[in-house]
């Protein structure tokens, strides 16, 4: 029913759509960064902004992902059995990253004070 030249083109245009949008996120978050004046040598400061972008495209990200993984697992439904478990396998895996990135966006800000805390005392250990 499906070749493998039609799997192809289909994993093809799905690397170039995913490719494509994370561009497109990477250059509207460094514009965002310029236009704020974020981006400074303050170690502190950049962790801050990194902890505000991950709380802010996470969520959406890991969503993202989960309608990637639904899709997978559907076109794994049209294929034959050995083709059916390399999808499935796929939908599985994207979503494990999906979830991990939604934990990790939960606990930004944990993290990102956490580590401040320790810059901040390593930083003023070294300098005395």
């Amino acid at each position: 029913m499906w070749g493998s030249s039609n799997k192809s083109r289909i994993v093809a245009v799905i690397e170039r759509a995913a490719l494509k949008s994370l561009i497109v996120i990477g250059l509207f978050g460094a514009r965002n960064a310029y236009a704020s004046g974020v981006v400074s040598l303050d170690i502190v400061g950049t962790i801050s902004y990194i902890q505000q972008v991950l709380m802010h495209i996470g969520p959406a990200l890991s969503a993202t992902l989960f309608i990637t993984a639904g899709i997978f697992y559907a076109i794994g439904q049209l294929l034959p059995p050995d083709k059916r478990a390399n999808f499935h396998t796929t939908s599985i895996n994207i979503i494990i990253g999906a979830v991990t990135i939604a934990v990790l966006s939960v606990a930004s800000g944990g993290l990102a004070v956490a580590s401040s805390h320790l810059l901040a005392n390593a930083s003023s250990n070294s300098l005395t």
